[in-house]
């Protein structure tokens, strides 16, 4: 019978339990170290939101999660020697240039390193060693390398080669990365759906519920605004603002405190900070006429829609002329939800200081 894999919420428990059901079978990717571990790995357990379960090594590394020291999952028993050899000198030797002359060099046949790879991990030698050096080529190049030193330092004598091998990892030529640091993403659940969270080490760029049709046009505008590359992960700017948001949806917190990166124009700022002055459980129909520049409404209205930071820049908060519900990114039940939720949370409000 054809093992058919459990859910991701019993393979969490076979995580937490250390419990060998699944060995070989599943393994765990941990999006906010970058490393993928087998299900029995001693370290600490990380939080079951930012776990991803593959099935096999190769899709772990194809997404480009790197094996844990620890609980090393490239290792397995009763496979060919060479293949434990080669892992055990790709670890040792982190500097080796392992080119097809080079296996040669040291008495290994290419062509049986190949085949022998492919059948126990899915991926063949030069597989592994390209996507290893590929994340060391990008934090070099966050770190502020040129390009052609990241090249050479990956193992790639083709530029071209290094560029396509590196946009498939990234998600961006390598130029795009240079001398900037990379953004990170990440998704959190709310009682409205997934939002989808991008930020540096420092500020929060993007947030917006995960199923916004705009959504893939403002990540890509994103990284050519920013001039880097987003990639999966988590910084403590992401953990911040989930728990802002919680906060947000439990009614106990109105004002966010995450820093922000607004990267709009100058007229768009100055909309969003008007945005950001509506008071919980406020609205407003003419937020034009409210700036003293009523001949100005549609350049509100696409500022509105430039927003990419949904509810914490509350356009939410933004009603039609005649007082009803107009469009929202995030789809207008949304819209009606947020604010009759702020109205219950400022009715409280009212209700706790005259009490």
């Amino acid at each position: 019978m054809l093992f058919e894999r459990p859910d991701d919420d019993t393979l969490y428990d076979a995580l937490i339990a250390r419990r060998a059901d699944y060995e070989g079978q599943a393994y765990v990717c941990v999006k906010t170290t970058g490393i993928f571990c087998r299900l029995t790995c001693p370290a600490r357990k990380p939080k079951r939101e930012n776990t991803v379960f593959l099935d096999t090594i190769a899709a772990c590394m194809h997404s480009g999660f790197r094996p844990c020291r620890r609980c090393r999952p490239l290792e397995q028993p009763g496979r060919e020697p060479v293949v434990d050899e080669l892992l055990a000198r790709l670890d040792s030797e982190p500097e080796a240039r392992w080119s097809e002359d080079e296996l040669v060099r040291r008495g290994f046949d290419p062509s049986t390193v190949r085949r022998a790879f492919k059948r126990a991990l899915g991926m063949t030698f030069h597989d592994i060693v390209r996507y290893i050096r590929l994340g060391g080529a990008a934090r070099q190049l966050a770190d502020g390398a040129r390009v052609i030193d990241a090249q050479i330092e990956a193992g790639y004598e083709s530029p071209s080669g290094f560029r396509t091998a590196f946009q498939r990892l990234v998600g961006k030529a390598p130029a795009l990365s240079q001398n900037r640091e990379l953004l990170f993403a990440d998704w959190f659940d709310t009682p409205l759906g997934p939002m989808i969270a991008v930020a540096d080490r420092t500020y929060l760029h993007l947030l917006e519920f995960h199923d916004r049709k705009a959504l893939p046009s403002e990540l890509e505008a994103l990284q050519k605004r920013v001039r880097s590359s987003v990639a999966i992960g988590r910084t403590p700017v992401i953990d911040q603002i989930e728990a802002e948001i919680r906060d947000y949806f439990e009614g106990r917190l109105t004002v966010f405190k995450t820093p922000l990166a607004l990267g709009g124009t100058p007229f768009e700022k100055h909309v969003w900070a008007k945005l950001v002055d509506i008071p919980v459980g406020q609205t407003r129909a003419d937020l034009a006429r409210e700036m003293e520049r009523p001949e100005v409404v549609r350049a509100v209205g696409r500022a509105n829609g430039a927003n990419q930071l949904a509810i914490i820049v509350p356009c939410h908060r933004i009603l039609g002329a005649d007082g009803s519900l107009t469009g929202y990114g995030g789809g207008l039940w949304r819209k009606q939800w947020l604010l009759r939720h702020e109205e219950k949370v400022r009715a409280q409000a009212k209700m706790e200081e005259t009490a």
